[in-house]
């Protein structure tokens, strides 16, 4: 059992310190609560402790000589008796209602720090987890802290507290031979089953691996049926399945076998703690020493103290789980932030909008360089355009400019100022974005357009929708801004997405402006179209343009070329075409396959 609880204490104590720093918060109000809710569970089990005490009293009382006095008597017992176990259940009830605010308060909390940790890390840990597993985790330690605070303020804790007032009644009225008897047998029940709980849990873990083992080879199978069918294979698989089953089946029996040992050695160890204490009190009786108030009064106290301890094993595998699930939880915000503000970050000043990439080096693995001494600058209200193949380092300058990641060595300005020296805040709010791939909230049209400015009016919505030429296929919906998207948008056209994508910028207002492959997943028609709106957009202001599509960056004031990690070749449409390079070979590859046409 020391070992048990030696692990178990180990694998409490980091998450539990963390919960403790959501529960003990530093206003009085939550910690009145948590101190009256001391006091009504130590009311409560004072109530449950003294009830056998009147029903002792009571029982005494009527085994006297009857008389007009004594007949009263017991009834005052009786009704004292019957006040404290409604006393019992009030305090506890009162108890739960008002802890129920500190524990709640506590699991939101815990959520919105996560939450908002999670937002604070860098990309490069969202593109490693899946947000489905992240979203999961957080959903099992916040379901981890109700249950471990639920088991250890009802259960747990008031059951040891019970005990210790318990065991001092006993000592009390019956001295330590009693009292002894007791706490051993307790003792024992608890060091048995928490024992065999141990290798219940490891039975329960080969049942669900089996169980999953059998499952996925008939999903495999079944998903394979041609297959199966074309090489005659039926009884081959049948076996296969055959086999894990049996293992599922061998596990099963284990498992159940471990379950009536369980409750039966705990029926043993209770059955002779009670003959034992019934023994000494039925001696104490005929000693006269005792009364049959007493024996009474001892038999309830251990079926009191009992009937909790039958759950104890579940409450314990339960417990665990929960501090397994909260620790889970609780290592999310240990993860480096890897790019964070500077302490003495200052808000972006965009004044001009000159952008400067000066000699930048990076990789996201840096055995494997993405960009290579890329230097160039774009002026105010320029718009300059990258180009290249795919892998070249394109899609990164737009996240490095964003500061998704930090670079290796180097320096990206805006008016002067490097990015790292300001805040990320201050920054993402100066830049807009039309991405290759837009991905939209599962709302409506009008929200995922607000998100540009969250505070702007339906008035101003309108407005921008209208200059991304979106307006009218909204109006022609029957729900017409307040059409739900889907999940990811899907229930828009490639083209429907992307011109929400600039009613978004547009009614963010941003001074920079970043297009990275915003029209190359789409045709050539619906290209055109988002094409203009794209112009209008950027007219004014400065403009990183990330394209595949030569033809869509020919009107740039300057386009680089980047081959390798490395700017190749840099110059407008024409001064490219007649260096006859890389940007000329592949404007005529595009021009030959359908994908570029002549400007």
């Amino acid at each position: 059992m020391a070992h048990i609880m030696n692990n178990s204490s180990t694998l409490a104590s980091r998450p539990l310190r963390t919960l403790f720093r959501y529960l003990w918060q530093p206003d009085w109000n939550t910690r009145s609560r948590i101190l009256l809710g001391l006091a009504l569970l130590l009311a409560a089990k004072l109530a449950n402790v003294y009830a056998p005490i009147f029903y002792k009293q009571a029982v005494d009382a009527l085994t006297v000589t009857t008389t007009h006095l004594s007949a009263v008597i017991p009834i005052g017992l009786i009704v004292a008796y019957g006040l404290a176990r409604i006393g019992t259940m009030a305090f506890s009830e009162l108890r739960e209602a008002l802890f129920g605010r500190v524990l709640f308060s506590s699991m939101r909390r815990a959520a919105m720090d996560v939450f908002r940790h999670l937002h604070h890390l860098s990309l490069r840990f969202h593109l490693e987890r899946r947000t489905g597993g992240l979203s999961r985790v957080i959903e099992r330690g916040i379901a981890g802290i109700e249950r471990f605070l639920n088991l250890t303020t009802w259960f747990l804790g008031p059951t040891l507290l019970e005990i210790i007032l318990t065991s001092g009644v006993l000592f009390y009225f019956f001295g330590w031979p009693i009292v002894l008897v007791t706490l051993t047998t307790i003792i024992v029940y608890m060091a048995y089953t928490l024992s065999v709980t141990e290798w219940r849990l490891r039975l329960r873990r080969e049942v669900n691996a089996h169980n999953t083992t059998s499952n996925s080879k008939a999903v495999d199978s079944l998903l394979n049926y041609e297959t199966v069918k074309y090489f005659g294979n039926e009884a081959h698989e049948a076996q296969r399945y055959e086999t894990t089953m049996r293992a599922y089946e061998d596990a099963l029996v284990q498992s159940r076998v471990s379950l009536s040992l369980l409750n039966v050695g705990q029926s043993v160890i209770i059955a002779v703690g009670l003959a034992l204490v019934m023994y000494l009190a039925a001696r104490d009786i005929v000693a006269g020493t005792m009364s049959v108030g007493d024996f009474v009064l001892v038999n309830t106290y251990l079926l009191q103290l009992y009937m909790p301890l039958n759950f104890l094993g579940s409450a314990y595998r339960e417990t665990r789980e929960a501090v397994i699930d909260m620790e889970k939880m609780f290592e999310l915000l240990s993860v480096n932030r890897e790019v964070a503000d500077a302490p003495s970050a200052t808000p972006l000043q965009v004044t001009q909008g000159r952008i400067v990439f000066e000699n930048i080096n990076f990789g996201y693995d840096e055995r494997r360089p993405i960009l290579q001494g890329v230097s160039f600058v774009a002026e105010p209200g320029q718009t300059v355009a990258v180009v290249g193949a795919s892998g070249a380092g394109k899609s990164t300058l737009s996240r490095l400019l964003f500061r998704f990641y930090d670079i290796q060595s180097g320096c990206i300005s805006i008016d002067g100022q490097d990015i790292r020296t300001v805040t990320q805040a201050s920054l993402r709010a100066a830049l807009g974005i039309v991405p290759q791939d837009t991905v939209l909230f599962n709302d409506t049209i009008e929200y995922n357009i607000g998100y540009g400015n969250p505070s702007a009016s339906h008035e101003e919505i309108v407005a921008a929708a209208k200059l991304a030429q979106i307006h009218d296929f909204c109006m022609s919906l029957p729900d017409g801004y307040k059409t739900v998207v889907g999940e990811r948008g899907l229930k828009l056209s490639g083209g429907e997405k992307q011109r929400v994508a600039i009613a978004r910028t547009i009614l963010k207002n941003p001074p920079l402006l970043v297009f990275d492959e915003a029209t190359s997943a789409l045709d050539t028609h619906t290209e055109k179209e988002i094409q203009a709106s794209l112009k209008a957009v950027s007219r004014g202001r400065t403009t990183l343009m990330i394209a595949h599509r030569l033809s869509t960056v020919a009107e740039a004031d300057l386009i680089l070329v980047l081959d390798n990690g490395k700017v190749a070749e840099r110059g407008t449409h024409s001064e490219l075409l007649d260096k006859n390079g890389l940007y000329a070979a592949l404007w005529r590859r595009q021009l030959e396959s359908g994908e570029s046409s002549p400007v």
